[in-house]
């Protein structure tokens, strides 16, 4: 497996007097596409906002290359390489598509952001066709593709994406994770994603980490957990420690 970029040691966190993560400890493997996955109320949408300060790291360590990381502000994380998309829609709906993207770029240089805007058109050729339309009027995966494309724009080496289909059909789900995927594998981003669509987000996946109670409780390759009898135990929130055969701690 290649070498960790991301790394939780021991993180306990939470919201005011509610702790929702007892120490989770994971490594995200550079150039994959990692899945949270777990029963509501794991903590895997808590993994984020902990990294992002939007919630409190009271104990633990977040490591990005090697350097602490946790505390930092957004802005800082930004500047070293880590994105994150959040769920549901976040967009500006009577802005262009073009002036959504320009957005994801506002602290660069003019000609910096053109030259990035032209790639990310370039890889989304749906958006380019689309680049005068208004946000509004784009399909559920339009938007979705919209978001990770603006946050593309910052060229990041993580990218954090939470409960990408959401409201999408199961096409444009499928559309929206193989774009994940092929940010994996074709220009080597580092996608770390929460998805509750357990089977979709597995298919699109290298790995997966399950959550139970604030811990990672099993991490393993995702085919092994797709191809397991017993993967309903993630979603019913019953103990998945033993899920997964043996097997599962080796892999890609």
């Amino acid at each position: 497996m290649p070498e960790p970029v991301l790394e939780f040691t021991d993180v306990v966190a939470g919201y005011g007097a509610l702790t929702i993560l007892n120490g989770f400890s994971a490594e995200i493997a550079a150039g994959r596409v990692t899945t949270l996955i777990g029963a509501n109320g794991a903590g895997k949408s808590t993994v984020f906002k902990t990294l992002f300060g939007l919630a409190e790291m009271r104990a633990g360590e977040i490591r990005l290359d090697g350097e602490p990381v946790g505390g930092l502000a957004p802005r800082a994380l930004l500047a070293r390489g880590v994105a994150y998309v959040p769920q549901g829609r976040n967009l500006f709906p009577t802005l262009s598509v073009e002036e959504n993207l320009e957005l994801g770029g506002v602290t660069l240089a003019a000609a910096v952001r053109r030259a990035r805007m032209a790639r990310v058109l370039e890889r989304f050729p749906r958006l380019a066709e689309r680049r005068a339309q208004q946000a509004s009027t784009l399909s559920g995966g339009e938007q979705k593709t919209l978001e990770i494309g603006r946050a593309l724009l910052g060229e990041p080496r993580v990218l954090l994406v939470d409960e990408p289909s959401i409201g999408l059909s199961p096409k444009l789900a499928r559309e929206v994770f193989a774009t994940l995927r092929g940010l994996a594998d074709a220009g080597g981003v580092t996608v770390l994603m929460v998805e509750q669509n357990v089977k979709s987000g597995l298919a699109a996946s290298h790995r997966a980490i399950a959550l139970e109670g604030g811990r990672a409780v099993l991490e393993a390759p995702a085919d092994a957990i797709l191809a397991h009898p017993r993967i309903r135990s993630v979603f019913l929130g019953g103990h998945v420690a033993q899920t997964v055969s043996g097997r599962a701690a080796g892999g890609a």
